[in-house]
This record gives C-alpha cells, sequence and structure tokens, in this order.
C-alpha cells in the first residue's frame, strides 16, 4: 500500500475512534441526565409522603415506596397537597364520567412510585378500568420489587401473572412497564402488547415528567397520542412563566440537578401550553395555574380545613409556587363533553390589564463598604434614625429568624452597614414594625418569633450622635453606632392583640405625636380589622374599629388637600382574611383623642391598582408609589404603581434590572427615601424560601429611580 493511501487509512481510523469515543461521551451523559431525571421522582415521593402524614391527603400507601420518613416545611407540604389535589380531582372527575364504560384506562407517563393505582383499588374506583404505568425501565424494575415485598400493595395486585419484558408487574386491573417515553414505537408497542385498547375512554397523566424530556420529543407525545386513542383526556401538571425571578430561581434549581426543564422557554405560559396541545390533535384544552385551580376549584371548607393543619406564614411563597404551576385537561372525542375543570361562575381571580407606563424605571445594585454586616433578610423592620442613618433590625435570613440590629450610614463615600453595640436584649422579630416618630425616636412594634409566638413589648429607640458631630455621618465616627432602647410601659388603655404584618405609621396631631396600628395578624385571627393610636409622649393607648380585614398591606399619612390639623393617611392593599390580595387603595382623615377615634372622611378610589400584598409604599408630593409586593391578577410581578392621589388614576410600571445581577424579589423588603421626600429610593431586603428550590434573598440593597414616573405623571404647578 502506498505511504499516501496508510496515512489516509490512519486518518479514518482515527477519526472513526474520535467519533465512538464521542458517541460514548454522549451517551454517558444522557445516562447521567436519566439518573437525574429518576432522582427527582424519589424526592417527590418523599415530599408526598410528609404532606400525608401531615393530613393533607390520605395516602397509606405512599410510605411503602419510601426508606424512611421525613417532615417537610409547611410550605413543601402545601405545594405537594394542591398538586396531589390537582390530579385525584381530575381522575375521579373522568372515573364519575365513565362509569358507564363496560372499559376504560388510565395510562400514567412517567409514574414513578407514584400510589395511584392502590389508591384507587381501596376506594373501590376502578371497576371496568386498567391502570398502565410507564417508567424508564430501571424505575418500573424497583417499584415491582417493592411491591412485590409489601403484603399491602401485592393484596391489591390481584391475581398477578409472571410478566415478559418490557412489563414488570401485570394483573387484570394493573399493567406496570418499563419504557423509555422518548421511544414511541417502543411504547406503543409495550403498551398494547400489556394490553392498551385504543378505543376505550383513556386518561393519559403526565405530573412534571414531559418538561424533563426535549421539547420536540414532548410535542411529539403529545401528538402521537392524540393520534392513537380518538376518545382521550390528556392530564399534565408542570411548570411555567419562567422568566420572572421566581422562575430564574426554579430554572437554575433544576438546572443544578442536571433535570433542565426543557419546554417552558417555548411554552412559558397558560395560553402557550393550551394552544400547544390544540396544535397538536386535541379538541379542547382548559388550562389553571394553581392559584386559580386553589381558588375556584377547592370550596371554602376544604381550603379552611387544609390552612389549619400547620402553623403558616410563607403567602408570598405559596402564591409564587401556585403561580408557577398549572393543571391541563385536554380532551377529544366523547370526552371533550365531560370537562374535569369546570369553569367557576365567576372568576376567582378576576383578570386584570394594568395601564403600563411608556418607561421602565432603573434599579440599581447599592455597594457597601466592605466590613460591615449582611443586610440580605426578609421581613426586617426598618426606619430612619437621622439623615443618612437607617436602622434594620431583626428579619429572617439563611441562619433562620434573628435579633441582629444594624445601622445602615451613607456619607459623602457612600453606604455602608454599621454593627450596633449592644446595649440590650431586643429579641428575635419578623414581620414587625420600626417607626421614626419625629423628635422623639424610633418605635419597634410587633412581629414574631414563630408563627405561633407574637411579641409583646413595645421598644424605643434612641440615636444620640456623639458630642461635636455635625453634618453627615461618617464611617469614622460611628464604629459601631451605640443605640439606647428601652422597653415602653404603656400606661392608659387597652392595649392592640400582639400582631405582625401590621402597619405602624406616625402621626401628629394637635402638637403631639401619635403611632397609628392597623391590621395583622395573629396565629389565630388570619387578618385583624382593629385600628389603634398610641400616644407616645403619654404612653396612652386608644382603639377603634375598621371593617376591612387585612395584613401585608401598607398605611402611609398623606397630605392631599385636607387641612390640618386633621392628620390623613392613605390605606393601601394586603392580604384579606379569605387569603387572597384585597384591592382597595382609601384615603381618610383620622381625628384621635383621648378615648376614640373617628374617621372624618373616607374615600375609596374607583381605580385602584392591581391588587397586592407584601409591597412598600410612599407618598410623594400628590402621588402614592407602591413597590414591589406580589399578585394574582396580572402577569409578571409587580414593578411600581404610581397613584394619583387627587384623581384615582394609576399607572403601573415595570423595572429595568438589567443592572441587578441576581434574580430582584420584591415582595417582603422594607425601603426608604434616599432623600426626604426625594425621587429616588432605597430598597432593602427581600425575597424567601422558593418552594423546594431553595431560599433566595437579595444580598445587598438596590436604588430605584422614581424620575422618569414623577415627571410623567406630574401635575400643573409640581
Amino acid at each position: 500500500m502506498y505511504p499516501r493511501a496508510i496515512e489516509l487509512q490512519e486518518c479514518c481510523a482515527a477519526e472513526g475512534d474520535g467519533a465512538v469515543a464521542r458517541g460514548a461521551e454522549r451517551r454517558k451523559r444522557q445516562v447521567a441526565r436519566d439518573v437525574a431525571v429518576q432522582g427527582t421522582n424519589d424526592s417527590s415521593v418523599v415530599s408526598k409522603v410528609s404532606a400525608a402524614m401531615q393530613g393533607y391527603f390520605p395516602d397509606p400507601f405512599l410510605k411503602s415506596f419510601v426508606c424512611r420518613s421525613v417532615r417537610r416545611a409547611p410550605l413543601i407540604n402545601r405545594g405537594y397537597y394542591v398538586r396531589w389535589k390537582a390530579v385525584d380531582h381530575c381522575v375521579r372527575e373522568f372515573l364519575r364520567g365513565t362509569a358507564g364504560s363496560t372499559r376504560r384506562q388510565v395510562l400514567s407517563l412517567g409514574a414513578g412510585f407514584d400510589s395511584l393505582y392502590f389508591r384507587l383499588h381501596s376506594a373501590g374506583a376502578l371497576e371496568g378500568c386498567v391502570v398502565f404505568e410507564l417508567d424508564f425501565p430501571d424505575v418500573s424494575r424497583r417499584k415491582a420489587a417493592l411491591v412485590a415485598a409489601s403484603p399491602s400493595l401485592m393484596g391489591a395486585v390481584q391475581s398477578p401473572t409472571p410478566p415478559l419484558q418490557p412489563v414488570c408487574l401485570y394483573s387484570e386491573q394493573y399493567r406496570l412497564l418499563g419504557a423509555d417515553l422518548r421511544e414511541l414505537r417502543g411504547v406503543e408497542s409495550a403498551l398494547m402488547g400489556a394490553g392498551l385498547d385504543p378505543t376505550a375512554p383513556t386518561l393519559l397523566l403526565s405530573e412534571v415528567v414531559l418538561t424533563y424530556m426535549e421539547t420536540e420529543r414532548s410535542d411529539a407525545l403529545i401528538g402521537w397520542a392524540a393520534g392513537l386513542l380518538p376518545h382521550a383526556v390528556f392530564v399534565m401538571y408542570e411548570q411555567l412563566r419562567p422568566h420572572d425571578p421566581f422562575g430564574r430561581v426554579m430554572q437554575e434549581h433544576f438546572r443544578r440537578l442536571s433535570s433542565a426543564l426543557h419546554a417552558l422557554s417555548e411554552y412559558p405560559d397558560t395560553e402557550a401550553q393550551r394552544r400547544r396541545f390544540l396544535d397538536r390533535g386535541w379538541e379542547h384544552c382548559v388550562c389553571l395555574d394553581m392559584n386559580h385551580f386553589y381558588l375556584g376549584q377547592l370550596g371554602p371548607g376544604e381550603r379552611q380545613r387544609v390552612e389549619a393543619l400547620e402553623p403558616f406564614d410563607e403567602f408570598e411563597e405559596w402564591h409564587q409556587k401556585c403561580s408557577h404551576y398549572f393543571i391541563l385537561t385536554a380532551s377529544k372525542g366523547c370526552l371533550t363533553s365531560m370537562p374535569l375543570l369546570p369553569s367557576p361562575v365567576a372568576p376567582p381571580i378576576p383578570p386584570l390589564r394594568p395601564v403600563s407606563g411608556s418607561r421602565a424605571l432603573a434599579v440599581r445594585p447599592v455597594s457597601l463598604a466592605p466590613g460591615g454586616g449582611s443586610v440580605e433578610g426578609l421581613g426586617l423592620g426598618l426606619g430612619e434614625l437621622s439623615p443618612g442613618a437607617v436602622l434594620l433590625s431583626g428579619g429572617a435570613g439563611r441562619g433562620g429568624r434573628g435579633g441582629e440590629a444594624r445601622v445602615l450610614i451613607r456619607d459623602q463615600a457612600g453606604w455602608r452597614c454599621a454593627r450596633v453595640e449592644p446595649c440590650s436584649d431586643w429579641g428575635v422579630r419578623v414581620f414587625h414594625t420600626v417607626t421614626a416618630v419625629p423628635g422623639w425616636g424610633c418605635v419597634v412594634y410587633g412581629g414574631r418569633s414563630s408563627p405561633l409566638q407574637p411579641v409583646t413589648s413595645v421598644l424605643r429607640v434612641k440615636y444620640d450622635p456623639p458630642p461635636g458631630l455635625v453634618g453627615p455621618v461618617s464611617p469614622a465616627d460611628l464604629c459601631p453606632v451605640r443605640l439606647s432602647a428601652r422597653e415602653l410601659v404603656c400606661s392608659g388603655g387597652t392595649a392592640p392583640q400582639p400582631r405582625w404584618r401590621h402597619t405602624a405609621t406616625s402621626l401628629a396631631y394637635r402638637g403631639r405625636g401619635f403611632l397609628f396600628v392597623f391590621g395583622g395578624r395573629t396565629a389565630e385571627e388570619p387578618a385583624l380589622g382593629d385600628a389603634h393610636f398610641l400616644c407616645v409622649e403619654e404612653q396612652r393607648w386608644v382603639e377603634g374599629l375598621i371593617r376591612v380585614r387585612t395584613h401585608a398591606h401598607t398605611d402611609q399619612p398623606a397630605a392631599f388637600g385636607l387641612s390640618p390639623p386633621r392628620p390623613p393617611g392613605v390605606r393601601r392593599q394586603g392580604l384579606s382574611q379569605k387569603g387572597s390580595p384585597w384591592g382597595k387603595v382609601r384615603a381618610s382623615r383620622r381625628v384621635p383623642n383621648m378615648t376614640c377615634f373617628s374617621f372624618l372622611k373616607h374615600i375609596a378610589f374607583g381605580s385602584s391598582p392591581c391588587s397586592r400584598y407584601s409591597h412598600s409604599a410612599h407618598v410623594i408630593g400628590q402621588r402614592l408609589i407602591l413597590v414591589g409586593g406580589v399578585w394574582l391578577q396580572a402577569e409578571g410581578v409587580p414593578g411600581v404603581a404610581v397613584v394619583d392621589l387627587a384623581t384615582g388614576g394609576s399607572v403601573e410600571y415595570s423595572l429595568d434590572t438589567s443592572a441587578v445581577p441576581w434574580p430582584l424579589m420584591l415582595h417582603s423588603h422594607r425601603s426608604a427615601p434616599l432623600e426626604d421626600g426625594g425621587p429616588e429610593l432605597l430598597l432593602v431586603g427581600g425575597g424567601g424560601n422558593c418552594f423546594s428550590f431553595g431560599t433566595h434573598l437579595n444580598p445587598c440593597p438596590v436604588s430605584l429611580d422614581l424620575r422618569p414616573a414623577l415627571r410623567l405623571t406630574a401635575q400643573p404647578g409640581e
């Protein structure tokens, strides 16, 4: 052979060896991804066992699929409850609607260690029904072994016959198969071999399964099922809304687990998912996010039962979790006349498209001088000690709830976070208030140390600058900061019930300072409707009553054409007693005395901004500024709402967060003007526990420039 030919042959052989090696490496990576996806099944079943053990739903069979039981956080228990309830609701509606059929089928795709068959068999709900379960061969073999080892599970598998691959378990009503859902020919062959009847009414179930497949493969499966089964309904539970801060944290969590969510970018919302099925052969489709399912499909009695099972105070994370998952039903043939998710008479969350501003408002990180403490956390208290000095107290961070106080200090060099020299025990507080009372210091009121333990003490905090300190505070002057804090002992009136998630607003009336406390919640009362004045000089309480019960709302003093000395105020939005955002903006003039208080004028604006809670608020001139929060009626996340207090009109502005290198979560945060009445705000804290995806807290403060919004909504003479 010529040398050139030998060289070419060697090159071809080397290229062939390289291709084989690359192919082997690709297969190895795919196997690793498959194993990671299978691992989500193990985590899911442990969480379902936890929810069942706490009484969220009855399922004595799940524990047979886990080695040990672990109690999850209440937020995770609730999240798996609403998932279980949605799937169980759809399956039982299908079985009720097809009760007259001589043969019906349930086909569970990626069933994992789900106990659906065993629950339905125990309830006697499977007459004339065969349940087929498919998953990776390894998962199905593991499940078959666990079933065989459990007398209670084997008792439900009536007269099993020796299976032939790919069938792992076979009985008259239960067929467990090992198959790769990406290989549709193999799936169809396995199902036909196991006795699937394409003409029978069939429910297909995909519970967080298709999302782990490449989009073209999951789309193909949806179309394949529509072509194979003329009378079928497809039930799917999956994630949505990938682009907001919670969605970004959710995606990153699954990427770290090597279980990327593939279809989210192409089908990011409920309407896109609905079109996905209609474009692939399904005739009717309903898609609801889990807030709509929970509030619209479940009765008030069931919701009250669930909400009473465990102490709970993670409403922001609960609503966000529910807004990022959906339940979908797509039907064809005779099953289109059998809605599994009937539309309520009135939508539980009426959709709202707010008036949008023409410009996004810029948000930028605020750098803190090195060596200071952390300012991340949720449920912080914030109050202005003096110009350039902002007190932060309590809150919950990565290390849990804390009682630490710190001071944000601003001078010509920028911002730094200073420690507070210990002077007294402030106690652990979350969702409390720190209210600056001019000439008197700050009042620290309310909060909780746990969802069952409110804080009862009221503190007065004073800051005394060192002698000779003139002008802006500098780091050299305060290191660390020394504050005086003492407990207030109120000698007159009836003290309010201890609470958290309330508001406490400073008001002046006839030369005296008052703290106006409104709303909030307790361990027993989901939303309070009482209101109280504390005369800070006399340390005396005055009580009153407001009809609206709410918590996680905001309340600010405002001057909008009402003459002093009657102090006006604006009460804005919050979470109602029913657990949904309350959407009114109300203005009132409050007049305290030493026996009672009254509302001389009460205005309910007809054009309130989109309902939200867990936001912050400020009044600048004739405009009310609402920052961030959580809403359910509109898409995306709240930015900034500007409400004209003279006309009642409102405009919603989105935020330009391109300069912020992390997902910015603006709920459970605090804010303060950078200058008195100025157009920039300092936003501190915020974030929360993102379901089972981990805790995400804003790591440092950000500044928010309101000038474009204030210019665009400027009034004559301003």
